[in-house]
């Protein structure tokens, strides 16, 4: 990003606001990242874009995993309670890389437990929608919600 941009607001949308452009010069992005692609053309070729509209976006929008990378990231969690619920949860988190900072667990009541978990994402694995996506599997996860990040 240029200097230019440190006075620009910024905005988190969901995906499916953002134009066919801004996604396709996303996941163009993406490709030329992970060296599914080998140069531009080909990116925008394969994810049928063209070069005009890539370099329109290409320094305007991102995964939000990549704005996220190097910072601290809280998630909410609602969970049943059952034992051994939170050792699962934080073997899962472990297992992405992440390294908890903080965990604040309330007192069960009628069943259930919410647990916030403040975590170092720099060493992640993979992306945050993939350790969603894993969270959000586990039987005992009701709800996981990203509270926010920072540095």
């Amino acid at each position: 990003m240029s200097m230019a941009n440190f006075d620009k607001k910024f905005y988190l949308v969901r995906e499916d606001v953002l134009s066919d452009a801004m996604k396709k010069t996303i996941e163009a992005k993406d490709m030329l990242e992970r060296g599914k692609a080998e140069s531009i053309g080909d990116a925008v070729q394969k994810v049928d874009l063209s070069r005009s509209a890539f370099y329109k976006y290409r320094d305007t929008v991102f995964p939000f995993s990549s704005v996220s990378k190097d910072r601290i990231m809280s998630l909410f969690f609602h969970l049943e309670d059952r034992s051994g619920t939170l050792s699962k949860l934080l073997s899962v988190v472990a297992g992405s890389g992440c390294n908890v900072l903080t965990i604040h667990q309330t007192i069960p009541l009628m069943g259930r437990a919410n647990v916030t978990l403040s975590l170092n994402t720099a060493g992640m694995v993979h992306d945050i929608d993939s350790l969603l996506a894993e969270l959000r599997k586990l039987e005992f996860v009701e709800k996981v919600e990203v509270l926010g990040t920072g540095a």
